[in-house]
């Protein structure tokens, strides 16, 4: 069995909570593409576990993890991520944790370089976190980029740094900024590189191998569907694809063996950095965007930037289940919304007056979108912690319901808390097998 984890709106679902929930259940966990802008939080009883890189699975003893060959890794990060872990005492070895020899490195330059697009981009900036990762996956896709691969040959490693640097620095110097000095990177890359190396595979002969085991394989995307370079609000997007498309290609597996798709989604939606956000909390409903980025602790796991809060969005979200093929739903954050009076549900979109059920791809018309609400009532109780839907407040339930029917897939998992055991498992669901 093969499943694939996949956000369903700008990223922040709680994937970090469901891929912990499933981990133990599978052999190995992966992720597929991103870097280490894509912040996880898991709780486990008093501890909290702030991952970047590293697939959530990474908790779970007896569970293998694999950073896959879409992604684009910072050799710094990563050594300050598992050592981080391993101070918490999570035990990180070669034999738990595989990098793909075929992912791409972010390199000093390409943090540097972050920082003169989002200056040269203005007033259009993308509001990225600034960590290199789309300039790393611009040299990819240039075919001048470095791969773990040619990393671990010094005279390669050596000589892509100097030819990238040589243009770089010409960027770099337009917004006065110091240049780079090739000799001081190259140290620092290889000293790294060589740490890295007894962690190195070649991670599609891994999983082949594991298929032909009958192993179990849980695919964990980072960011989420819209923002995918391709798919998503573009240009205000990440630099790949979290989509379910890209976790094949991410990955080295071949798309018939992926055996199911789980999208994760939030009772309410929200957006870190710049870009349309049809269903924002704006200044007439600021008291309510304040309430939940409170109760539900919207801020960044990595840059601790507050998220934008909004409706919940019926159309986006039944866009990216069409898009990803969801076998099911888990929902999140059910808990958040315990103390509102009432709840609305953007069911459609108005753009120059027209009805439009679709999701635009052209950021002005998503700008210019007046949502369409229907409006529920909310519950007003405490649902923290339950396990039991028949427990569940009769608003709560009519709730999770209407957006089921909305998005038009079932919900097999609603989460109550952040704790593991706030989980409610819906029975005779897609989900309830994938827990078995």
């Amino acid at each position: 069995m093969i499943i694939v984890i996949i956000g369903a709106q700008w990223g922040d679902e709680g994937k970090g909570k469901v891929v912990d929930l499933l981990a133990d259940r599978f052999d190995i966990v992966s992720r597929y593409q991103g870097g280490h802008n894509a912040g996880h939080s898991v709780y486990v009883g008093d501890k909290a576990f702030v991952l970047r890189l590293l697939p959530s699975g990474i908790i779970h003893e007896g569970t293998t993890c694999v950073l896959g060959n879409g992604m684009v890794i910072d050799p710094r990060a990563f050594f300050e991520e598992v050592d981080q872990m391993t101070s918490q005492g999570i035990s990180i070895t070669p034999d738990r944790l595989k990098v793909s020899s075929r992912a791409h490195l972010i390199t000093p330059y390409h943090q540097a370089l972050d920082h003169t697009s989002e200056e040269r981009l203005g007033n259009e900036k993308i509001g990225t976190t600034l960590r290199g990762i789309g300039p790393a996956y611009e040299d990819k896709a240039g075919r001048r980029g470095i791969r773990v691969a040619d990393a671990l040959v010094p005279e390669v490693l050596k000589a892509r740094i100097e030819r990238n640097l040589a243009e770089a620095n010409k960027v770099i110097a337009v917004f006065g900024r110091e240049p780079l000095r090739s000799d001081e990177i190259f140290e620092q890359m290889s000293a790294l590189a060589e740490r890295l190396r007894p962690f190195v595979c070649e991670t599609s002969k891994f999983y082949a191998d594991a298929k032909a085991d009958n192993k179990k394989i849980l695919l964990e995307g980072a960011q989420a569907t819209l923002l995918d370079v391709d798919h998503g609000t573009y240009p205000f997007v990440t630099s790949s694809n979290p989509t379910a498309g890209g976790a094949s290609v991410g990955s080295g597996i071949p798309p018939h063996h992926i055996s199911g798709v789980l999208g994760i989604v939030r009772t309410y939606a929200t957006r870190v950095g710049e870009g349309p956000f049809p269903t924002e909390m704006l200044e007439e409903e600021e008291d309510i965007a304040n309430l939940i980025r409170e109760r539900g602790n919207e801020f960044g796991s990595v840059t601790k930037r507050p998220r934008r809060c909004g409706w919940f969005d019926a159309v986006a979200t039944r866009y990216a289940a069409d898009l990803n093929g969801f076998d099911s739903i888990a929902l999140t954050k059910i808990d958040v919304l315990d103390t509102m009076a009432e709840l609305k549900v953007c069911v459609g979109y108005k753009i120059d007056g027209e009805r439009v059920d679709t999701f635009p791809a052209v950021s002005q018309d998503l700008r210019q979108i007046e949502p369409i609400y229907e409006s529920l009532e909310g519950w007003q109780s405490d649902t923290v912690g339950c396990t039991d839907i028949e427990k569940m407040p009769t608003n709560a339930r009519k709730y999770i319901d209407f957006l089921s029917e909305s998005i038009g897939v079932e919900i097999g998992l609603v989460s109550t808390g952040p704790e593991r055991d706030q989980t409610i498992i819906l029975k005779d669901s897609v989900m309830e097998g994938w827990f078995q």
